[in-house]
Protein backbone atom coordinates (compact mmCIF):
# COMPACT_ATOMS: atom_id res chain seq x y z
CA UNK A 1 0.00 0.00 0.00
CA UNK A 2 1.52 3.25 -1.15
CA UNK A 3 1.60 6.36 0.99
CA UNK A 4 0.94 9.74 -0.56
CA UNK A 5 -1.53 12.61 -0.87
CA UNK A 6 -4.83 11.98 -2.63
CA UNK A 7 -8.28 13.54 -3.13
CA UNK A 8 -11.47 11.85 -1.89
CA UNK A 9 -15.10 12.90 -2.48
CA UNK A 10 -17.49 12.25 0.40
CA UNK A 11 -21.20 12.99 0.69
CA UNK A 12 -22.70 13.88 4.07
CA UNK A 13 -25.70 15.68 5.54
CA UNK A 14 -25.59 18.39 8.22
CA UNK A 15 -27.91 20.97 9.66
CA UNK A 16 -26.62 24.49 9.12
CA UNK A 17 -28.33 27.26 11.06
CA UNK A 18 -28.21 30.61 9.34
CA UNK A 19 -27.94 33.80 11.34
CA UNK A 20 -31.57 34.60 10.55
CA UNK A 21 -32.71 31.18 11.80
CA UNK A 22 -30.71 31.63 14.99
CA UNK A 23 -32.25 35.08 15.48
CA UNK A 24 -35.76 33.71 14.91
CA UNK A 25 -35.16 31.01 17.53
CA UNK A 26 -33.98 33.63 20.03
CA UNK A 27 -37.14 35.67 19.44
CA UNK A 28 -39.26 32.74 20.63
CA UNK A 29 -37.71 32.76 24.11
CA UNK A 30 -38.31 36.50 24.66
CA UNK A 31 -41.30 37.87 26.52
CA UNK A 32 -43.32 40.64 24.90
CA UNK A 33 -41.55 43.30 26.96
CA UNK A 34 -38.12 41.91 26.07
CA UNK A 35 -39.15 41.73 22.43
CA UNK A 36 -40.11 45.39 22.52
CA UNK A 37 -36.50 46.27 23.34
CA UNK A 38 -35.26 44.14 20.44
CA UNK A 39 -37.70 45.83 18.07
CA UNK A 40 -36.58 49.25 19.29
CA UNK A 41 -32.97 48.34 18.49
CA UNK A 42 -33.92 47.16 15.00
CA UNK A 43 -35.88 50.36 14.41
CA UNK A 44 -32.79 52.39 15.25
CA UNK A 45 -30.63 50.42 12.77
CA UNK A 46 -33.01 49.97 9.84
CA UNK A 47 -34.48 53.15 8.28
CA UNK A 48 -37.09 51.15 6.39
CA UNK A 49 -38.72 49.90 9.59
CA UNK A 50 -41.12 52.00 11.59
CA UNK A 51 -43.42 51.50 14.56
CA UNK A 52 -46.86 53.02 14.42
CA UNK A 53 -50.03 52.88 16.46
CA UNK A 54 -53.46 52.24 15.06
CA UNK A 55 -55.85 49.42 14.54
CA UNK A 56 -54.89 46.21 12.82
CA UNK A 57 -55.16 42.44 12.92
CA UNK A 58 -54.22 40.37 15.91
CA UNK A 59 -53.27 36.71 16.14
CA UNK A 60 -56.24 34.95 17.74
CA UNK A 61 -57.07 31.27 18.13
CA UNK A 62 -60.38 29.97 19.46
CA UNK A 63 -60.35 26.40 20.80
CA UNK A 64 -63.74 24.77 20.28
CA UNK A 65 -64.95 23.27 23.53
CA UNK A 66 -66.69 20.33 21.83
CA UNK A 67 -64.26 19.23 19.12
CA UNK A 68 -60.97 20.74 20.26
CA UNK A 69 -60.45 22.18 16.75
CA UNK A 70 -58.70 25.51 16.36
CA UNK A 71 -59.85 28.39 14.20
CA UNK A 72 -57.21 31.04 13.48
CA UNK A 73 -57.56 34.46 11.94
CA UNK A 74 -56.38 36.45 10.03
CA UNK A 75 -54.28 35.18 7.09
CA UNK A 76 -50.61 35.08 8.04
CA UNK A 77 -47.43 36.12 6.29
CA UNK A 78 -46.67 32.59 5.09
CA UNK A 79 -49.94 32.38 3.20
CA UNK A 80 -49.52 35.87 1.76
CA UNK A 81 -46.05 35.06 0.49
CA UNK A 82 -47.29 31.81 -1.03
CA UNK A 83 -49.70 33.70 -3.25
CA UNK A 84 -47.17 36.40 -4.08
CA UNK A 85 -48.75 39.17 -2.03
CA UNK A 86 -46.37 41.03 0.28
CA UNK A 87 -48.63 44.01 0.87
CA UNK A 88 -49.97 42.32 3.99
CA UNK A 89 -46.59 41.87 5.63
CA UNK A 90 -47.09 44.86 7.93
CA UNK A 91 -47.67 43.13 11.26
CA UNK A 92 -49.84 44.79 13.87
CA UNK A 93 -50.65 43.59 17.37
CA UNK A 94 -52.16 46.86 18.54
CA UNK A 95 -55.83 45.93 18.07
CA UNK A 96 -56.90 43.28 20.55
CA UNK A 97 -60.27 41.61 20.22
CA UNK A 98 -60.30 41.38 24.00
CA UNK A 99 -60.96 44.47 26.11
CA UNK A 100 -57.57 44.69 27.83
CA UNK A 101 -58.85 47.05 30.52
CA UNK A 102 -61.35 44.50 31.74
CA UNK A 103 -58.81 41.71 31.37
CA UNK A 104 -56.44 43.54 33.66
CA UNK A 105 -59.21 43.75 36.26
CA UNK A 106 -59.66 39.97 36.04
CA UNK A 107 -56.03 39.35 36.95
CA UNK A 108 -56.02 41.77 39.86
CA UNK A 109 -57.89 39.43 42.15
CA UNK A 110 -60.76 41.87 42.57
CA UNK A 111 -58.63 44.54 44.20
CA UNK A 112 -59.11 48.22 43.57
CA UNK A 113 -57.06 51.40 43.82
CA UNK A 114 -58.59 52.10 47.23
CA UNK A 115 -57.07 48.87 48.56
CA UNK A 116 -53.50 49.87 47.68
CA UNK A 117 -51.35 51.44 50.38
CA UNK A 118 -49.93 54.50 48.64
CA UNK A 119 -48.36 55.70 51.89
CA UNK A 120 -46.23 52.55 51.93
CA UNK A 121 -45.13 53.18 48.34
CA UNK A 122 -44.16 56.77 49.09
CA UNK A 123 -42.16 55.74 52.16
CA UNK A 124 -40.18 53.20 50.14
CA UNK A 125 -39.00 55.72 47.57
CA UNK A 126 -36.44 57.37 49.84
CA UNK A 127 -34.41 54.25 50.61
CA UNK A 128 -33.07 53.11 53.96
CA UNK A 129 -29.81 55.06 53.76
CA UNK A 130 -31.52 58.35 52.92
CA UNK A 131 -34.12 57.77 55.61
CA UNK A 132 -31.45 57.35 58.28
CA UNK A 133 -29.27 60.18 56.97
CA UNK A 134 -32.22 62.58 57.26
CA UNK A 135 -32.47 61.72 60.95
CA UNK A 136 -28.75 62.17 61.62
CA UNK A 137 -28.60 65.67 60.06
CA UNK A 138 -24.80 65.35 59.85
CA UNK A 139 -24.50 64.99 63.63
CA UNK A 140 -21.88 62.24 63.36
CA UNK A 141 -19.72 61.36 60.39
CA UNK A 142 -18.85 58.04 62.06
CA UNK A 143 -22.56 57.18 62.40
CA UNK A 144 -23.02 58.06 58.73
CA UNK A 145 -20.20 55.68 57.85
CA UNK A 146 -21.96 52.91 59.76
CA UNK A 147 -25.25 53.69 57.99
CA UNK A 148 -23.54 53.22 54.63
CA UNK A 149 -22.36 49.78 55.77
CA UNK A 150 -25.88 48.55 56.57
CA UNK A 151 -27.42 45.84 54.45
CA UNK A 152 -30.87 46.16 52.86
CA UNK A 153 -32.32 44.24 55.81
CA UNK A 154 -30.98 46.87 58.20
CA UNK A 155 -28.33 44.62 59.75
CA UNK A 156 -24.68 45.54 60.21
CA UNK A 157 -22.52 42.72 58.87
CA UNK A 158 -19.24 44.67 58.91
CA UNK A 159 -17.19 43.99 62.08
CA UNK A 160 -16.66 47.00 64.33
CA UNK A 161 -12.93 46.37 64.16
CA UNK A 162 -12.98 46.93 60.40
CA UNK A 163 -14.91 50.19 60.80
CA UNK A 164 -12.49 51.30 63.51
CA UNK A 165 -9.48 50.59 61.30
CA UNK A 166 -11.01 52.27 58.24
CA UNK A 167 -12.00 55.44 60.09
CA UNK A 168 -8.96 55.71 62.38
CA UNK A 169 -11.12 55.99 65.51
CA UNK A 170 -11.24 54.19 68.84
CA UNK A 171 -13.45 51.22 69.69
CA UNK A 172 -15.40 53.34 72.15
CA UNK A 173 -16.16 55.97 69.49
CA UNK A 174 -17.38 53.30 67.08
CA UNK A 175 -19.64 51.74 69.73
CA UNK A 176 -21.10 55.16 70.59
CA UNK A 177 -21.80 55.83 66.91
CA UNK A 178 -23.45 52.41 66.60
CA UNK A 179 -25.69 53.17 69.58
CA UNK A 180 -26.69 56.40 67.84
CA UNK A 181 -27.61 54.50 64.69
CA UNK A 182 -29.54 51.91 66.69
CA UNK A 183 -31.61 54.69 68.27
CA UNK A 184 -32.92 55.78 64.86
CA UNK A 185 -36.23 54.86 63.28
CA UNK A 186 -37.17 52.10 62.56
CA UNK A 187 -36.35 50.20 65.72
CA UNK A 188 -33.98 47.29 65.18
CA UNK A 189 -31.74 49.08 62.67
CA UNK A 190 -28.00 48.48 63.09
CA UNK A 191 -28.38 45.10 64.80
CA UNK A 192 -25.74 42.46 64.22
CA UNK A 193 -27.86 39.43 65.10
CA UNK A 194 -31.54 38.54 65.17
CA UNK A 195 -31.50 38.54 68.96
CA UNK A 196 -30.07 42.06 69.05
CA UNK A 197 -32.63 43.23 66.47
CA UNK A 198 -35.53 41.91 68.55
CA UNK A 199 -34.02 43.30 71.75
CA UNK A 200 -33.77 46.79 70.21
CA UNK A 201 -37.42 46.64 69.19
CA UNK A 202 -38.46 45.38 72.63
CA UNK A 203 -36.59 48.29 74.24
CA UNK A 204 -38.27 50.76 71.90
CA UNK A 205 -41.65 49.32 72.92
CA UNK A 206 -40.66 49.43 76.61
CA UNK A 207 -41.10 45.67 76.85
CA UNK A 208 -37.49 44.68 77.51
CA UNK A 209 -37.76 43.33 81.06
CA UNK A 210 -35.57 40.50 82.45
CA UNK A 211 -38.06 37.83 81.37
CA UNK A 212 -38.17 39.13 77.80
CA UNK A 213 -34.38 39.40 77.75
CA UNK A 214 -34.03 35.73 78.72
CA UNK A 215 -36.61 34.72 76.10
CA UNK A 216 -34.70 36.59 73.37
CA UNK A 217 -31.45 34.98 74.52
CA UNK A 218 -33.01 31.54 74.07
CA UNK A 219 -34.63 31.80 70.65
CA UNK A 220 -33.30 28.33 69.80
CA UNK A 221 -35.52 26.81 72.49
CA UNK A 222 -38.48 28.76 71.14
CA UNK A 223 -37.81 27.43 67.63
CA UNK A 224 -37.84 23.87 68.98
CA UNK A 225 -41.05 24.47 70.92
CA UNK A 226 -39.51 23.72 74.32
CA UNK A 227 -42.06 25.81 76.22
CA UNK A 228 -41.55 24.13 79.58
CA UNK A 229 -37.85 24.98 79.54
CA UNK A 230 -38.63 28.57 78.55
CA UNK A 231 -41.14 28.98 81.38
CA UNK A 232 -38.49 27.79 83.82
CA UNK A 233 -35.74 30.01 82.39
CA UNK A 234 -37.93 33.11 82.15
CA UNK A 235 -39.74 32.49 85.45
CA UNK A 236 -43.22 33.06 84.03
CA UNK A 237 -46.44 31.07 83.71
CA UNK A 238 -48.19 29.87 80.55
CA UNK A 239 -50.19 33.06 80.07
CA UNK A 240 -47.22 35.39 80.42
CA UNK A 241 -45.08 33.27 78.12
CA UNK A 242 -47.80 33.21 75.46
CA UNK A 243 -48.06 37.00 75.74
CA UNK A 244 -44.29 37.40 75.33
CA UNK A 245 -44.25 35.13 72.27
CA UNK A 246 -47.05 37.16 70.67
CA UNK A 247 -45.05 40.30 71.33
CA UNK A 248 -41.97 38.84 69.61
CA UNK A 249 -44.00 37.79 66.58
CA UNK A 250 -45.18 41.36 66.15
CA UNK A 251 -41.60 42.58 65.70
CA UNK A 252 -39.97 42.92 62.29
CA UNK A 253 -36.95 40.60 61.86
CA UNK A 254 -35.77 42.65 58.83
CA UNK A 255 -36.70 46.27 59.58
CA UNK A 256 -34.71 47.69 56.67
CA UNK A 257 -36.67 45.84 53.97
CA UNK A 258 -39.60 48.25 54.18
CA UNK A 259 -37.30 50.94 52.74
CA UNK A 260 -36.23 48.95 49.71
CA UNK A 261 -35.17 51.36 46.97
CA UNK A 262 -36.83 49.46 44.15
CA UNK A 263 -39.84 47.22 44.19
CA UNK A 264 -39.65 44.15 41.95
CA UNK A 265 -41.14 44.64 38.51
CA UNK A 266 -44.54 43.04 38.16
CA UNK A 267 -44.81 40.45 35.42
CA UNK A 268 -46.82 41.52 32.39
CA UNK A 269 -49.15 39.10 30.59
CA UNK A 270 -48.00 37.96 27.17
CA UNK A 271 -51.32 36.27 26.41
CA UNK A 272 -54.98 36.68 27.25
CA UNK A 273 -57.27 33.67 27.74
CA UNK A 274 -61.00 34.05 28.18
CA UNK A 275 -64.00 31.79 27.92
CA UNK A 276 -66.55 32.30 25.13
CA UNK A 277 -69.81 30.48 24.29
CA UNK A 278 -67.97 28.42 21.66
CA UNK A 279 -64.67 27.74 23.41
CA UNK A 280 -61.54 29.40 24.73
CA UNK A 281 -60.28 32.64 23.21
CA UNK A 282 -56.44 32.89 23.17
CA UNK A 283 -54.56 35.94 21.88
CA UNK A 284 -51.37 37.91 22.35
CA UNK A 285 -51.28 40.98 24.55
CA UNK A 286 -51.44 43.77 21.98
CA UNK A 287 -50.70 46.51 24.50
CA UNK A 288 -47.10 45.42 25.08
CA UNK A 289 -46.02 45.33 21.41
CA UNK A 290 -45.77 48.15 18.87
CA UNK A 291 -47.01 47.94 15.31
CA UNK A 292 -44.11 47.06 13.02
CA UNK A 293 -44.23 47.80 9.30
CA UNK A 294 -42.05 48.46 6.29
CA UNK A 295 -42.00 52.06 5.09
CA UNK A 296 -42.33 51.46 1.34
CA UNK A 297 -42.61 55.15 0.46
CA UNK A 298 -39.29 55.91 2.13
CA UNK A 299 -37.77 52.90 0.37
CA UNK A 300 -38.91 54.27 -2.99
CA UNK A 301 -37.35 57.67 -2.20
CA UNK A 302 -34.03 56.11 -1.18
CA UNK A 303 -34.02 53.80 -4.18
CA UNK A 304 -34.48 56.69 -6.62
CA UNK A 305 -31.51 58.48 -5.06
CA UNK A 306 -29.17 55.49 -4.89
CA UNK A 307 -26.69 55.69 -7.75
CA UNK A 308 -23.62 53.68 -6.70
CA UNK A 309 -23.49 49.92 -6.28
CA UNK A 310 -22.75 50.02 -2.52
CA UNK A 311 -25.80 52.18 -1.78
CA UNK A 312 -28.07 49.89 -3.78
CA UNK A 313 -26.70 46.82 -2.00
CA UNK A 314 -27.18 48.44 1.40
CA UNK A 315 -30.75 49.40 0.56
CA UNK A 316 -31.49 45.87 -0.66
CA UNK A 317 -30.13 44.42 2.59
CA UNK A 318 -32.27 46.83 4.65
CA UNK A 319 -35.41 45.86 2.75
CA UNK A 320 -34.70 42.13 3.08
CA UNK A 321 -33.97 42.53 6.80
CA UNK A 322 -37.16 44.51 7.34
CA UNK A 323 -39.30 41.92 5.55
CA UNK A 324 -37.61 39.13 7.47
CA UNK A 325 -38.22 40.78 10.85
CA UNK A 326 -41.92 41.34 10.12
CA UNK A 327 -42.32 37.76 8.96
CA UNK A 328 -40.34 36.40 11.95
CA UNK A 329 -42.52 38.37 14.38
CA UNK A 330 -45.63 37.08 12.63
CA UNK A 331 -44.41 33.50 12.88
CA UNK A 332 -43.40 33.98 16.51
CA UNK A 333 -46.84 35.29 17.37
CA UNK A 334 -48.59 32.36 15.72
CA UNK A 335 -46.29 29.82 17.35
CA UNK A 336 -46.86 31.26 20.83
CA UNK A 337 -50.62 31.36 20.42
CA UNK A 338 -50.66 27.83 18.98
CA UNK A 339 -48.67 26.44 21.92
CA UNK A 340 -50.80 28.31 24.45
CA UNK A 341 -53.98 27.09 22.78
CA UNK A 342 -52.85 23.47 23.09
CA UNK A 343 -52.04 24.05 26.77
CA UNK A 344 -55.50 25.53 27.32
CA UNK A 345 -57.11 22.59 25.54
CA UNK A 346 -55.27 20.01 27.63
CA UNK A 347 -55.61 21.87 30.93
CA UNK A 348 -59.22 23.00 30.48
CA UNK A 349 -60.02 21.47 33.87
CA UNK A 350 -57.72 24.00 35.53
CA UNK A 351 -59.43 26.96 33.88
CA UNK A 352 -62.84 25.59 34.88
CA UNK A 353 -62.19 24.08 38.30
CA UNK A 354 -58.82 25.29 39.54
CA UNK A 355 -55.53 23.61 40.39
CA UNK A 356 -57.20 20.49 41.76
CA UNK A 357 -58.31 19.61 38.21
CA UNK A 358 -54.86 19.90 36.60
CA UNK A 359 -53.60 16.94 34.56
CA UNK A 360 -50.02 15.74 34.04
CA UNK A 361 -48.48 17.48 31.03
CA UNK A 362 -45.03 17.45 29.44
CA UNK A 363 -43.35 19.52 26.76
CA UNK A 364 -43.29 16.45 24.53
CA UNK A 365 -47.08 16.05 24.80
CA UNK A 366 -47.64 19.56 23.47
CA UNK A 367 -44.86 19.29 20.86
CA UNK A 368 -46.31 16.11 19.39
CA UNK A 369 -49.84 17.52 19.33
CA UNK A 370 -48.86 20.65 17.36
CA UNK A 371 -46.12 18.90 15.34
CA UNK A 372 -43.23 21.01 16.60
CA UNK A 373 -39.93 20.18 18.24
CA UNK A 374 -39.85 19.89 22.02
CA UNK A 375 -37.13 22.55 22.24
CA UNK A 376 -39.39 24.99 20.39
CA UNK A 377 -42.16 24.48 22.93
CA UNK A 378 -39.63 24.95 25.73
CA UNK A 379 -38.51 28.30 24.29
CA UNK A 380 -42.08 29.46 23.71
CA UNK A 381 -43.09 28.76 27.31
CA UNK A 382 -40.03 30.45 28.84
CA UNK A 383 -40.74 33.81 30.52
CA UNK A 384 -44.29 33.90 29.17
CA UNK A 385 -47.39 34.61 31.24
CA UNK A 386 -51.07 34.32 30.45
CA UNK A 387 -53.88 36.25 32.08
CA UNK A 388 -57.14 34.42 32.72
CA UNK A 389 -59.97 34.42 35.24
CA UNK A 390 -57.67 32.71 37.73
CA UNK A 391 -54.98 35.36 37.57
CA UNK A 392 -51.57 35.81 36.01
CA UNK A 393 -49.93 32.41 35.44
CA UNK A 394 -46.60 31.40 33.91
CA UNK A 395 -46.89 28.93 31.02
CA UNK A 396 -44.30 26.66 32.65
CA UNK A 397 -46.71 26.22 35.56
CA UNK A 398 -48.95 23.96 33.47
CA UNK A 399 -46.19 21.39 32.96
CA UNK A 400 -45.73 18.92 35.80
CA UNK A 401 -45.26 15.27 36.48
CA UNK A 402 -48.20 13.12 37.44
CA UNK A 403 -49.25 10.53 40.00
CA UNK A 404 -51.74 7.72 39.81
CA UNK A 405 -55.46 8.38 40.24
CA UNK A 406 -58.66 6.39 40.15
CA UNK A 407 -59.80 7.79 36.80
CA UNK A 408 -56.77 6.27 35.08
CA UNK A 409 -55.63 9.61 33.62
CA UNK A 410 -53.44 10.56 36.54
CA UNK A 411 -53.27 13.82 38.45
CA UNK A 412 -50.78 16.65 38.19
CA UNK A 413 -48.30 17.21 40.99
CA UNK A 414 -49.79 20.68 41.56
CA UNK A 415 -53.23 19.12 42.06
CA UNK A 416 -51.79 16.74 44.65
CA UNK A 417 -50.02 19.60 46.44
CA UNK A 418 -53.26 21.56 46.54
CA UNK A 419 -55.06 18.56 48.07
CA UNK A 420 -52.32 18.14 50.70
CA UNK A 421 -52.44 21.85 51.49
CA UNK A 422 -56.22 21.78 52.02
CA UNK A 423 -56.04 18.72 54.29
CA UNK A 424 -53.36 20.29 56.49
CA UNK A 425 -55.09 23.68 56.52
CA UNK A 426 -58.36 22.11 57.72
CA UNK A 427 -56.80 19.68 60.21
CA UNK A 428 -58.08 19.78 63.77
CA UNK A 429 -55.82 17.01 65.02
CA UNK A 430 -52.32 17.04 63.55
CA UNK A 431 -52.19 14.63 60.62
CA UNK A 432 -49.18 12.37 60.11
CA UNK A 433 -47.89 11.57 56.63
CA UNK A 434 -49.38 8.08 56.89
CA UNK A 435 -52.77 9.57 57.67
CA UNK A 436 -52.41 11.96 54.74
CA UNK A 437 -51.71 8.98 52.46
CA UNK A 438 -54.99 7.34 53.55
CA UNK A 439 -57.00 10.56 53.16
CA UNK A 440 -55.53 11.23 49.72
CA UNK A 441 -56.28 7.68 48.65
CA UNK A 442 -59.89 8.29 49.63
CA UNK A 443 -59.85 11.29 47.30
CA UNK A 444 -58.54 9.18 44.42
CA UNK A 445 -54.79 9.87 44.69
CA UNK A 446 -52.53 6.83 44.92
CA UNK A 447 -49.29 8.03 46.57
CA UNK A 448 -46.53 6.56 48.67
CA UNK A 449 -45.68 8.08 52.03
CA UNK A 450 -42.31 9.38 50.80
CA UNK A 451 -44.07 11.13 47.90
CA UNK A 452 -46.44 12.88 50.31
CA UNK A 453 -43.48 13.97 52.43
CA UNK A 454 -41.64 15.26 49.34
CA UNK A 455 -44.63 17.36 48.20
CA UNK A 456 -45.26 18.64 51.74
CA UNK A 457 -41.66 19.77 52.13
CA UNK A 458 -41.72 21.39 48.68
CA UNK A 459 -44.68 23.48 49.85
CA UNK A 460 -42.75 24.62 52.92
CA UNK A 461 -45.02 22.73 55.32
CA UNK A 462 -43.37 21.17 58.34
CA UNK A 463 -43.73 17.62 59.56
CA UNK A 464 -46.45 16.59 62.00
CA UNK A 465 -43.98 17.05 64.87
CA UNK A 466 -43.07 20.57 63.74
CA UNK A 467 -46.70 21.53 63.22
CA UNK A 468 -47.58 20.21 66.69
CA UNK A 469 -44.83 22.39 68.20
CA UNK A 470 -46.04 25.44 66.30
CA UNK A 471 -49.58 24.90 67.51
CA UNK A 472 -48.31 24.53 71.05
CA UNK A 473 -46.36 27.78 70.74
CA UNK A 474 -49.46 29.53 69.49
CA UNK A 475 -51.37 28.27 72.48
CA UNK A 476 -53.66 26.07 70.37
Amino acid sequence: MGLGPRLDVRQSQSLVMTQQLQAAIKLLALSNLELEAVIAEELSKNPLLEASGGDGDNVVITVDRETGDEAAEPTGADELLARGDDSGLDMDWSAAALDTDSASDVGSGGSSDEAFDFDRLASCETGLCEHLMDQLHGASSLAEAIVRELEETGYLATPLEAIQAATGTTRREVEEALRLVQSLDPAGIGARTLSECLALQAKAADRYDPAMARLIDNLDLLARGQMKDLKRICGVDDEDLADMVRELRAYDPKPGCRFADKAPDAAQPDLFVRRTPTGWHVELNAASLPRVLVNRRYHAELKSGATDKASKAWLTDCLASAHWLVKALDQRARTIVKVASEIVRRQEGFFLGGVSAMKPLTLRDVAEAIEMHESTVSRVTSNKYLLCDRGLIELKYFFSSGVGSDDGEGAAAEAVKAAIGRLIHDETDILSDDTLVDLLKAKGFDLARRTVAKYREAMGIGSSIQRRRQRKMAGG
